[in-house]
């Protein structure tokens, strides 16, 4: 595979372009907003930046990378040619079988299909194209450039010399690709969002309060990151689709959302991304300054 397509040019978009096109591959980066092409090139040539200051990659591999990436605003044009489509466009059930259905259309019959899904299921992704057995799931790790993880997840009809491709074309990334089946979740979130929605409903019901949640966690179980925080940095709205998925895929109800992050995604508080979440990030600093709603005098003030 020479030609790849990424559809969607938000941060994992961008950061699944830059490590392709780092790496050799010829990316078109498909996105419906000029600007946001626009921004996602800045982004990567900032990353980039990063990594030449931290002498991993040279100022002539920056050039050559940014050089191995064309962007487009129409689906048609960034894909007609494509070996591997890798989908990172919203995590929205919706929204992600109208563009396989067309990619479906447009792509060669040898095309790849991937999904960077987080959640959704790669089967019911698959059941709207004519070529079930080439589609898949490669649900990177953010930050991409960074993240070893490729979580590679099997649809029910995905065919094992696709998966064997997708295994292999990992590697060449300089990944670790872990092959996991197709159920809610797969494995990743299947685990971390029930952790995270027990820390918010620990919070929730007084137990302890932000600081002291994370605090416990990264100290007493070695996370790099406390639960809150993370959540923040995914985004609360992501975590609260993924519980539905959850939720809804295995009827179970201990993955029903708490009540709090219902209400913080409602009030539009998604973390990182809005400038607000557990932690307020409107300063612009590195350091993390607890929202102002979650400031206590005692710890039963949150219900």
């Amino acid at each position: 595979m020479k030609n790849i397509t990424v559809i969607g040019s938000g941060t994992m978009g961008n950061g699944i372009a830059h490590v392709f096109a780092q790496f050799g591959y010829s990316v078109n980066l498909v996105d419906i907003s000029e600007p946001a092409l626009q921004k996602a090139l800045a982004t990567i040539a900032k990353n980039i930046d990063r990594q030449v200051a931290k002498g991993t990659v040279t100022e002539a591999d920056k050039t050559a990378t940014l050089a191995n990436i064309k962007t487009f605003t129409k689906l048609e044009e960034g894909a007609k040619n494509a070996d591997l489509v890798v989908e990172a466009a919203s995590e929205n059930v919706n929204v992600k079988l109208a563009i396989f259905k067309q990619l479906d259309e447009i792509c060669p019959p040898h095309t790849i299909l991937a999904s960077n899904t987080s959640s959704i299921s790669i089967t019911q992704i698959a059941a709207v194209t004519k070529r079930a057995d080439k589609v898949i799931g490669m649900h990177f790790m953010n930050p991409v450039p960074v993240m070893k993880l490729i979580e590679v997840i099997r649809g029910y009809s995905t065919s094992n010399e696709v998966c064997h491709l997708i295994m292999e074309t990992s590697k060449k990334l300089n990944k670790i690709p872990t092959e996991v089946n197709d159920y809610p979740g797969f494995v990743a979130n299947k685990i971390l969002m029930p952790m995270i929605n027990e820390a918010i409903i620990t919070l929730y019901e007084g137990v302890a309060g932000v600081e002291e949640i994370d605090t416990v966690m990264k100290l007493g179980m070695a996370h790099p990151m406390g639960p809150l925080q993370l959540a923040d940095f995914i985004g609360l709205d992501v975590c609260l689709n993924i519980l539905r998925v959850l939720q809804d895929g295995f009827g179970n109800p201990k993955y029903a959302p708490c009540p709090l992050l219902v209400n913080m995604v409602t009030a539009g508080h998604l973390g990182v991304k809005s400038g607000k979440g557990f932690y307020d990030y409107s300063a612009g600093t590195k350091d993390l300054v607890l929202a102002e709603r979650f400031k206590k005098t005692s710890t039963t003030v949150l219900a």
